[in-house]
């Protein structure tokens, strides 16, 4: 039997990615993105900042691949594929409930992808708009070869829909998680409303395809 390796370079280079990595998400949990510098995050680590630019090459590498690596949109190309093929007997419309749903779950409970939406909303950087761009490049490929033939001929289209739908979500679970605020008396915040939330947005949908 081939005895695993525990330790070397190779799991010693993951290691050391990997507590860069909590420290990006602590820093950005507590201070948000203009908190992010190589002299924190290297401290933060208890790391030497060289292995910042080892690894990496820069700091905005670093956050690259932090925002990639934690985007609830991330998914290759294989995965890619295997979504579309398997939303054509529906034209899409229980995978665009189900992203929608998983969506608001990983707002609700996770700080650090808040954080990024929230970034991505109010800053300008260029790691944020190759990370928009992917999304819109795996968007497409789901509306272009899913949803845009059987819409055509209809009085409605699911571009906006999910468009609008994926706003509200980011407001109702930003505004909630920043400033304790509610939006028309709802507190996504409880179980009760992201029940609720969920159940309109799969009537939309349906609705939007009836």
């Amino acid at each position: 039997m081939t005895r695993k390796i525990t330790s070397g370079p190779i799991r010693n280079k993951e290691r050391t990615k990997d507590k860069l990595m909590t420290a990006v998400g602590a820093i950005l949990k507590k201070e948000g993105f203009t908190g992010l510098n190589v002299s924190k995050v290297a401290t933060k680590a208890n790391l030497d900042r060289k292995l910042i630019y080892d690894y990496y090459g820069s700091m905005e590498g670093l956050v690259k691949e932090y925002l990639n690596s934690h985007d609830f949109f991330t998914v290759n190309i294989d995965q890619t594929k295997e979504i579309v093929e398997k939303s054509r007997s529906d034209h899409g419309k229980e995978m665009i409930s189900n992203v929608l749903e998983n969506q608001l779950d990983s707002l609700v409970t996770n700080g650090e992808l808040r954080k990024i939406i929230s970034w991505g909303i109010s800053e300008s950087s260029k790691s944020l708009e190759e990370l928009n761009q992917k999304r819109e490049f795996l968007g497409e490929q789901f509306f272009s070869e899913i949803t845009d033939e059987y819409f055509k001929s209809k009085d409605k289209n699911i571009r906006p829909v999910v468009a609008l739908l994926i706003g509200g979500i980011y407001y109702l679970t930003l505004i909630a998680h920043t400033n304790n605020g509610l939006v028309c008396g709802i507190d996504i915040r409880k179980k009760e409303a992201q029940e609720e939330i969920k159940k309109t947005l799969k009537q939309i949908i349906e609705s939007t395809y009836s």
